[in-house]
């Protein structure tokens, strides 16, 4: 189970997270250093990053994986912090194990083909890239089949499922079958946050959950919602709106996502 979360995370476009100035920074050195010290203020400064993309690498991997690698400590005689969970430490371990071994058979396969390295590179380049903020791992729960369109039913985890309206042909496209597993990939400004609770909206998709960051722009915010599993979902609103909604950290809130705005996608 830990091994097939490294797989998700390894063959995931941001697997390194990409920050100012070019650099690649690794998400599982930031675990480890999370686990050291307690704090992920305290971590991303070690590694020359700032606290919000520290978040942002943190989110990114709990959200790919079955259950939370990082949680948040409240209270205590430290005021709190942010540590790893048994199901992180475990998952770093097996991490740093298959990088040993990956790269002894890296080593070998250049020691019998000279331009090895050459093509190696060429295949990376095959790795799948998405600009969506928001993606999460599953196993398909259900394929409703129209005359053009399907339903289908992701469960990614925690209790909460997305429905996805797409293509018969892209449903025979992708393979997708009940119990296969799969990405689903939503953009931020796609996401409709509200406050309010008991009325009727034609958004397939309601995640509930309490938002634990804003982010404020000149014109937009954005807004992160940590649901009851552990993954989050990031929305992007006006300010007009934040302010209207009463948005900040601790308020209860509810992420509407219409189906039509859910992208299935597959390893190949």
């Amino acid at each position: 189970m830990v091994l097939s979360v490294v797989e998700k995370i390894e063959t995931k476009a941001s697997s390194r997270l990409k920050i100012a100035r070019g650099r690649r920074w690794d998400h599982l050195e930031l675990l480890e250093r999370i686990d050291a010290t307690g704090s992920i203020t305290a971590a991303a400064s070690a590694m020359g990053m700032s606290y919000k993309a520290a978040w942002e690498a943190v989110e990114a991997v709990n959200n790919l994986a079955e259950h939370p690698l990082v949680e948040r400590k409240t209270g205590g005689q430290k005021g709190g912090g942010t540590t790893l969970t048994v199901y992180g430490r475990r998952l770093v371990g097996a991490y740093r194990r298959l990088e040993q071994e990956r790269e002894q058979v890296l080593k070998k396969l250049a020691e019998v083909m000279d331009d090895f390295d050459e093509y190696y590179h060429l295949v990376r380049r095959f790795d799948m890239k998405t600009s969506a903020r928001n993606q999460y791992f599953g196993k398909v729960r259900s394929i409703k089949l129209g005359q053009i369109n399907a339903e289908v039913v992701l469960d990614i985890g925690g209790g909460d499922v997305l429905a996805a309206v797409i293509t018969n042909e892209s449903v025979a496209h992708l393979g997708l079958k009940v119990g296969c597993e799969a990405y689903a990939l939503i953009k931020a400004p796609w996401v409709i946050v509200t406050t309010s609770d008991g009325f009727k909206t034609s958004a397939r998709n309601e995640l509930h959950g309490t938002v634990v960051r804003c982010q404020e722009g000149a014109v937009n915010s954005e807004i992160i919602i940590e649901l009851a599993g552990g993954k989050t979902v990031v929305a992007i609103v006006t300010n007009d709106s934040v302010r209207s909604l009463g948005l900040k950290a601790g308020v209860k809130a509810c992420a509407l996502i219409k189906a039509s705005h859910v992208i299935l996608a597959v390893n190949a």
